[in-house]
C-alpha cells in the first residue's frame, strides 16, 4: 500500500512538518488524505457505525480515537500528535459528518456558504463573500456530502428530481441543485443560523437601527399591531422578525409557521408548525396555507409566519382581520409599495375575484406597520424604513414614513455613510400605545419641524 511505502519519507518530514506556524490542514494534506480513507474503510467494515453515531460527539470522538490508534499500532504508523488530531477530524467528518463542510459549520463568523461545483466554495462574513481554498475531491465527494444532508429528511436529489430544500441539526437551511438543471455541476447553499439568536440589543450594537427605532418597534409589537417585515433576500427579515418577537408578552400564546423552521423564540407557551414538501409519489404535501387555517384552531394569541409566498397571504390577513392582532410575518419586497403590490397579487392568486381597491382595503384593514430591511452595497443590513400604514380621508391606501435610515454618501473604503432619523410624522397609534401602558413622547418623533400628514403622498 503506498501509504506505508511513504511512511519513512513521512517520517523525515515530521519534525520540519512541526516547526512550522500552521501546519497543513486535512483537507490538503495527500498524506492525511490517504490515511484517513484507510482507516474509515476499516471502520465501516469493523464498527457498528449507527452505535458509534448513537453517542454523544465527545465519546464518539474517544471512542473513533481509540480504534484508530489500535489501527495504526497494528500498522506501525507513528504521525506527530498534531497530524494525529486532523485525522480524527477528518474521519469523524467524513464517517459521519458533512466532510470538508464541517470546520465552515463550526465558525459561528460565517452567516453563508456557497459551493459551485466541487472546486469552487465561497463564504460570506461580515455580509462578504470570500472565496475559500477548500475543495471537494470530485463531484461523487459532494453528491456524497448531499445525499447525507437529505437522507435523514426523506428527501432525495437526481435527475428526476434535481433540486431540494432541507435543513441541518442546527437549523442552518439548505437548497441544492444538480445537473442537468445546474450548467456548474452540483450547487449548494447553506443559509447559517445562530444557536443563540441575536437580540435587539445585540442589531442596535452592529449599527442595524437606532434606539428610537428598537424602542418604538417593541412597542408596536408589545401593543399588538399587525407587523410586515420586508426585504430583500439576505436582507436579515428573519433576523429581526426573531429578536422583535421577545417583545410579546410572555402570557401569550405564540404559534410559528414556516416553510423551514429557522425562528427560534425562547419563550413559554410557544409552538411552531412546518410545511411539508410531497412525498416521492407526489402526495402528503402540507403548505404554509393548510398550517395557517389550522393554527386558528389552536386558541393562538399571536400568528407568526416566517415567510408570506403565495395564496397563503389572504389567510394570514384574514387571521389578522378576524381578532388575531400583534401578527408578524416577512415578505421578499424592495419598499413599502412593492411589499402592497406583492401581497395584493398573492391574495389574488388565492382565488379572490375583488378589484384591486377592495384588495387594497383589506390589506390596509390587516396591517399597521411595513418595516423595511435591506442589505447595502458594503454588506450591512439596516433597517431603513419604520412606516404606518392605515387608510386616507378619501379611501387611498396610505403609508407615512416615521423612521428611516438616511444616506448621504459612500465613505473611502467603500462603506455606505448615513443616519437614522425620526422623519417628523407623529404616528397615529400613540393613543393605542397609550392604552397598552407605552407612554410615548412625541418629542421621539420629531426632527426639526414636525409634517403635516397631507403633505405625503399615499401609494
Amino acid at each position: 500500500m503506498a501509504l506505508f511505502r511513504r511512511k519513512e519519507e513521512k517520517n523525515e518530514q515530521q519534525e520540519e512538518l512541526s516547526t512550522r506556524p500552521e501546519a497543513a490542514p486535512a483537507y490538503h494534506n495527500p498524506y492525511i488524505d490517504e490515511l484517513a480513507e484507510h482507516y474509515k474503510s476499516r471502520l465501516l467494515r469493523e464498527t457498528n457505525l449507527e452505535r458509534l453515531t448513537s453517542l454523544a460527539p465527545g465519546e464518539m470522538r474517544l471512542a473513533i480515537e481509540r480504534m484508530v490508534s489500535q489501527y495504526m499500532s497494528e500498522e506501525k504508523v507513528v504521525i506527530p500528535r498534531n497530524e494525529k488530531e486532523l485525522l480524527l477530524t477528518r474521519l469523524i467528518n467524513e464517517s459521519v459528518g458533512l466532510g470538508p463542510l464541517e470546520p465552515l459549520l463550526a465558525d459561528p463568523e460565517i452567516t453563508e456558504i456557497s459551493i459551485n461545483g466541487h472546486k469552487e466554495v465561497y463564504i460570506e462574513k461580515k455580509g462578504r463573500l470570500e472565496l475559500t481554498d477548500l475543495k471537494f475531491r470530485d463531484e461523487e465527494h459532494l453528491r456524497h456530502i448531499v445525499d447525507r444532508i437529505v437522507a435523514p429528511l426523506g428527501r432525495r436529489i437526481d435527475e428526476s428530481s434535481p433540486m431540494v430544500d432541507a435543513r441541518l441539526k442546527d437549523g442552518s437551511r439548505v437548497n441544492a441543485v444538480i445537473p442537468p438543471i445546474s450548467l456548474n455541476g452540483t450547487l449548494v447553499s447553506i443559509r447559517k443560523f445562530r444557536k443563540d439568536p441575536f437580540s435587539m440589543d445585540d442589531l442596535m450594537g452592529f449599527n442595524t437601527f437606532d434606539s428610537k427605532m428598537s424602542f418604538f418597534l417593541q412597542a408596536v409589537v408589545q401593543a399588538k399591531m399587525n407587523v410586515l417585515i420586508s426585504g430583500g433576500t439576505g436582507s436579515g427579515k428573519t433576523t429581526l422578525l426573531n429578536a422583535v418577537s421577545k417583545a410579546i408578552p410572555h402570557y401569550e400564546r405564540v404559534i410559528t409557521i414556516e416553510d423551514s423552521a429557522e425562528l427560534k423564540l425562547d419563550r413559554p407557551n410557544c409552538v411552531g408548525l412546518e410545511a411539508r414538501p410531497p412525498n416521492m409519489e407526489g402526495r402528503g404535501e402540507i403548505t404554509i396555507r393548510h398550517l395557517v387555517r389550522n393554527s386558528l384552531r389552536m386558541r393562538p394569541d399571536r400568528i407568526i409566519v416566517g415567510e408570506v409566498r403565495g395564496a397563503e397571504a389572504f389567510d394570514m390577513l384574514q387571521a389578522m382581520n378576524t381578532g388575531h392582532e400583534g401578527s408578524l410575518t416577512t415578505v421578499h419586497a424592495n419598499s413599502p409599495q412593492d411589499a402592497f403590490n406583492r401581497l395584493e397579487g398573492m391574495v389574488i392568486m388565492a382565488g379572490m375575484e375583488l378589484p384591486s381597491s377592495v384588495i387594497r382595503e383589506y390589506i390596509v384593514s390587516a396591517l399597521d406597520y411595513i418595516v423595511q430591511v435591506t442589505r447595502l452595497s458594503d454588506g450591512t443590513r439596516k433597517l431603513v424604513s419604520i412606516s404606518e400604514v392605515y387608510t386616507g380621508p378619501n379611501k387611498q391606501t396610505e403609508v407615512h414614513e416615521i423612521f428611516r435610515f438616511q444616506r448621504v454618501g459612500m465613505g473611502k473604503r467603500g462603506e455606505v455613510l448615513g443616519y437614522f432619523t425620526p422623519t417628523g410624522v407623529i404616528p397615529r397609534s400613540l393613543e393605542r400605545l397609550r392604552t397598552f401602558g407605552i407612554d410615548i413622547d412625541e418629542s421621539l418623533f420629531t426632527s426639526g419641524e414636525v409634517k403635516r400628514r397631507e403633505h405625503l403622498h399615499p401609494i
